[in-house]
């Protein structure tokens, strides 16, 4: 229903264990993974306004509130974004509550543990709902450079959900790879990024957006996967 087969397949993945082999960070980008017209129907329901809220991360404590935010220096602030709001009974969020529960599913786990080689579960992740969300990003919001690399955690996962992306809008996903050369990776519509966030050059962050597309949103799911 999700997941486009092709790109599932034994050799596919096959493909996709050899280049994470060759990779500084362990890294993998998949173009099309994901069927376009259920990506398209969670689209509709996240340009719903109302269903977002912002969170702020300072590098000492995460979901920092207002006070602790303006007495945080602009040096040790790395996040703000909104995130959505998962809890709704709308008719359209449904697509889009499903959609995440999906990306949590025992069919997503184990296409995950095929291609990094390593048994993911959900079995000892107290809220495991917390750990997969859709994020945005405006003119004004930054993810400045960090590391996701919590004891356990074995995948990172990004998927981007933006048609028709300008290449002069900024918002590429950045990774510090072996220093003398950055990666930088376009946040297009069903471009899906997997990578080891232990593994080197894996600090990343994102490109702020150019201010003359003040009025767009960059948009992606965000999700971390651990092992046994």
């Amino acid at each position: 229903m999700w997941l486009k087969a092709e790109k599932t397949s034994k050799s596919s993945i096959a493909k996709y264990q050899e280049s994470l082999l060759h990779a500084c960070p362990r890294h993998i980008v998949i173009d099309g993974l994901f069927d376009d017209i259920k990506l398209d129907e969670v689209m509709l329901a996240l340009k719903n306004a109302g269903q977002w809220q912002t969170q702020k991360h300072s590098y000492s404590t995460l979901y920092v509130d207002n006070d602790q935010w303006e007495n945080t220096p602009e040096d040790q602030r790395f996040v703000q974004r909104d995130i959505w709001i998962r809890e709704t009974d709308s008719p359209d969020k449904i697509v889009a509550q499903e959609f995440l529960d999906f990306l949590r599913s025992d069919e997503f786990l184990l296409l995950l543990s095929q291609i990094f080689d390593v048994a993911l579960t959900d079995i000892n992740v107290s809220n495991p709902n917390i750990n997969t969300n859709y994020f945005r990003l405006g003119a004004e919001d930054f993810v400045e450079q960090h590391a996701d690399d919590s004891p356990g955690r074995e995948v990172c996962m990004l998927l981007y959900l933006n048609k028709n992306w300008n290449s002069n809008a900024g918002g590429e996903l950045g990774f510090l790879g072996n220093e003398a050369e950055p990666i930088k990776i376009a946040p297009l519509f069903n471009r899906f990024v997997l990578f080891d966030p232990s593994s080197k050059g894996s600090e990343h962050w994102v490109e702020q957006l150019n201010s003359d597309y003040s009025r767009q949103y960059r948009y992606n799911v965000t999700s971390w996967y651990w092992s046994e």
